[in-house]
């Protein structure tokens, strides 16, 4: 079984209201072998919502939306809801929304909402590296 980014089956979970349908990802789904999960959401995070980036403020990854907001407490229990799951369902492997700030893998927006993309990984992603589980971004695994 391998955990996918709700949104690229289709379930319109992300920040604009929309989502990233890649139909086979969603083929993985329907035949039972892949559990989408949205982290934002399971957060307590509303769609839409406002765009959010990862920063480095003091030394310390924060979540701050486009507005300023630190949003980094919605983030990790978001993420930290989906580790459960993935633990006791015997998850090893995710394949996750390229860019994201829950789900991006090795590429991340820069925090500074231009556009540009640095090295890093999202809140998620770096739970799940950090507890053993393979991230995977759609096209390394298709």
């Amino acid at each position: 079984m391998i955990l996918v980014s709700a949104c690229l089956v289709g379930i319109n979970c992300k920040y604009n209201g929309g989502n990233n349908y890649n139909e086979k990802i969603f083929e993985l789904v329907k035949k039972g072998e892949a559990i989408p999960i949205c982290p934002e959401q399971l957060g307590g995070l509303q769609t839409p919502r406002i765009p959010s980036e990862i920063k480095i403020i003091d030394g310390k990854r924060h979540v701050i939306n486009k507005e300023g907001e630190d949003v980094t407490q919605n983030f990790e229990k978001g993420a930290e809801e989906v580790l459960e799951l993935a633990k006791k369902l015997n998850i090893k492997k995710a394949i996750l929304q390229p860019r994201s700030p829950s789900c991006g893998v090795g590429k991340i927006y820069s925090g500074n909402f231009n556009g540009e993309l640095i090295k890093g990984n999202g809140i998620l992603a770096e739970l799940f590296i950090k507890n053993g589980i393979e991230v995977f971004m759609p096209d390394d695994i298709l």
